[in-house]
């Protein structure tokens, strides 16, 4: 079975404060190409303004470090058909996520999905606001224990009211990429083995960019 992580671009969407919503609109119409073609056929070419920062998105390390790998040099290893964990931290009691929720999981070369379940205030004033978060000492774990991709479905992997961004430094500082503003989480089956995808365009110079994210879950003996 596939579940589809990833929430709908559309034009005029605000993904995050601060950043321009996309453009979309026709280069071509299918009326405008009519003139082109004798049999009657007709094409649609689609034109979009974006900042790379949109929709679910994968941050590489070129996005933190000028010297790290840009959205072309990504290896599909780190960010397609990976082994996934999913953890629930849709009940913890603070918005920090801690590391005590990672200590003695087994993440080496994994997908490993923090569930908030702050994607249902998506498209809303809400969801801007205090958002969860990981705390520097899980994203070090998480690079300790040498995890493939780490992804979220909140606004930020980071504490977004601090200026400081200690997740994103460490994780992509080790070459693991980021997914943010995952959704659908709670669509993967607790307890049963899934692999994770969130491939970007091969796109050099740029360090993010929107990700169709999704999962597939396995079939177990049971």
């Amino acid at each position: 079975m596939l579940i589809d992580l990833s929430h709908i671009i559309f034009d005029g969407l605000q993904t995050y404060q601060g950043l321009d919503a996309p453009v979309i609109c026709d280069f071509w119409s299918r009326k405008d190409s009519e003139k082109f073609y004798e049999d009657g056929s007709a094409f649609h070419i689609g034109k979009i303004e974006l900042v790379a920062n949109t929709g679910t998105y994968i941050d590489a390390p070129f996005h933190r470090f000028e010297e790290g790998e840009d959205l072309a040099e990504l290896d599909l290893k780190k960010i397609a058909n990976l082994s996934g964990v999913l953890i629930d931290c849709t009940k913890i009691p603070s918005r920090e996520i801690t590391a005590s929720l990672i200590n003695g999981l087994d993440v080496n070369g994994k997908a490993v999905l923090f569930h908030t379940g702050w994607s249902e205030n998506w498209n809303t004033e809400a969801y801007f606001g205090n958002h969860p978060y990981l705390s520097e000492e899980a994203a070090l774990i998480l690079k300790e224990k040498k995890a493939s991709l780490v992804g979220i479905d909140s606004y930020n992997i980071d504490n977004s009211k601090s200026k400081s961004r200690p997740v994103h430094t460490t994780l992509l500082g080790a070459g693991i990429p980021i997914v943010e503003h995952l959704t659908h989480l709670n669509g993967i089956p607790k307890n049963r083995p899934f692999r994770f995808s969130a491939v970007p365009p091969k796109i050099k110079g740029l360090g993010s960019f929107p990700v169709r994210a999704f999962a597939e879950t396995l079939e177990t003996n049971e």
